[in-house]
């Protein structure tokens, strides 16, 4: 079995990002310079039970893309590499949540094959100063970096911050399902989950 933690730091000439993540309930300290992607995160790792510390600089000046991307990017590649061989993991998850009015649903297959489907139903262009295609775009990201199937669809809803954070708090739920300790097996026909 892994340590189930990660560092993973991620410089470029847009961003610094460094994340330390840990597959257990701890502190969570977010700050990537964007308040609607700091909530978002803060409520996709309380909600999972991981302890979380991402801190980002980027360059906000040109827009919030390069530092929403290199974020999800940073912190999918430290969930795979918590995971490592996804040994004694029961690899599903699936949850509703609501927040208010808004419903979303989430499954995630946490297989080692990135897929992403993505519906948020988001109607305004920004949320704060998060563009509503970034958050889509991080999700698809996330996905690929932490090599996992991830279907997320908001239901029902009217208030586009309600139904963004319903759809992280769901997301949130299905990963603490399946990065569970369930065995000490590889849950795969194959008999491997990493490739």
């Amino acid at each position: 079995m892994s340590t189930r933690q990660a560092t993973i730091e991620r410089m470029t000439k847009e961003t610094s990002i460094k994340v330390a993540l840990r597959l257990a309930p701890g502190e969570v300290n977010v700050s990537t310079g964007i308040g609607f992607l700091d909530h978002l995160l803060t409520a996709l790792a309380t909600h999972s039970r991981i302890s979380l510390d991402l801190i980002a600089k980027g360059d906000l000046h040109i827009d919030d893309h390069h530092t929403a991307e290199d974020c999800a990017i940073t912190l999918g590649k430290a969930l795979d590499t918590a995971l490592a061989d996804r040994r004694g993991i029961a690899r599903f998850g699936s949850a509703y949540a609501p927040l208010d009015e808004s419903l979303a649903r989430a499954v995630i297959d946490l297989s080692g094959r990135a897929s992403a489907v993505v519906a948020l139903d988001l109607r305004r262009p920004m949320i704060g100063t998060l563009a509503c295609e970034n958050i889509t775009h991080f999700l698809q990201t996330l996905a690929i970096n932490a090599r996992a199937a991830i279907h997320l669809d908001v239901l029902r809803g009217e208030n586009d911050h309600h139904k963004a954070e319903a759809a992280f708090k769901a997301l949130a739920l299905a990963l603490r399902q399946a990065i569970a300790i369930d065995g000490d097996s590889i849950l795969s026909t194959k008999g491997v989950l990493a490739s």
